[in-house]
């Protein structure tokens, strides 16, 4: 049976080596998924959002596998959970539902694609003026440690901050208490738009 779900910004759902209780049908709020490595760094494999699927989650509900990654609230959710035991019985008699796992998976491995194209063939500088400008504020502010921007950016921080410093120099970015302001967010742009 169906049920309703919430969770509060900061909870941790889910974390490598978890058994996975359902498949969630999220309508409102944010989980960001992650992978750690073995030496500590992190990187941001994609965000969970209303309308759209956790590939974790599916992986481990159609393989029977546990979770490889760690899925963290980033913004109040609620929605409802589909049972493990109730999964496989719903995606072959609910026409409707299947069609929202299949559309969510498919739009996930594109999702997927864009990144290992960004990673391998896209320059830093342009990867890291992306992120800056996915995650800036209405007041111009993107509130993120240079470590979060390492793992948004599939990166260490210590190339972050050199990175965040040249910008700073260009005149792009001031670096602040929490974060980092724009200064010029079309030279930014100008930076996103170069793919070397």
């Amino acid at each position: 049976m169906i049920r309703r779900f919430a969770a509060r910004t900061g909870d941790v759902l889910f974390h490598p080596g978890a058994a996975c209780p359902g498949f969630l049908i999220l309508e409102q709020g944010t989980i960001r998924v992650t992978l750690t490595a073995a030496n500590g760094r992190e990187v941001v494999l994609y965000r969970v959002a209303a309308g759209t699927v956790c590939l974790q989650t599916f992986t481990c509900l159609v393989s029977g596998a546990h979770y490889s990654a760690e899925g963290v609230v980033e913004a109040d959710v609620a929605g409802e959970i589909v049972p493990a035991d109730q999964f496989q019985t719903r995606l072959a008699s609910d026409d409707a539902f299947r069609t929202l796992v299949f559309d969510g998976v498919a739009q996930r491995f594109a999702e997927y694609q864009r990144l290992v194209e960004e990673v391998a063939l896209t320059g830093f500088d342009a990867r890291l003026a992306r992120v800056l400008l996915r995650l800036v504020d209405a007041a111009g502010f993107v509130a993120a440690t240079h470590a979060a921007l390492a793992a948004e950016t599939a990166s260490g921080r210590a190339f972050v901050s050199r990175r965040l410093a040249e910008f700073a120099r260009a005149g792009v970015v001031e670096q602040e208490k929490g974060g980092v302001r724009i200064r010029d967010r079309s030279g930014l742009e100008r930076i996103a738009a170069d793919n070397r």
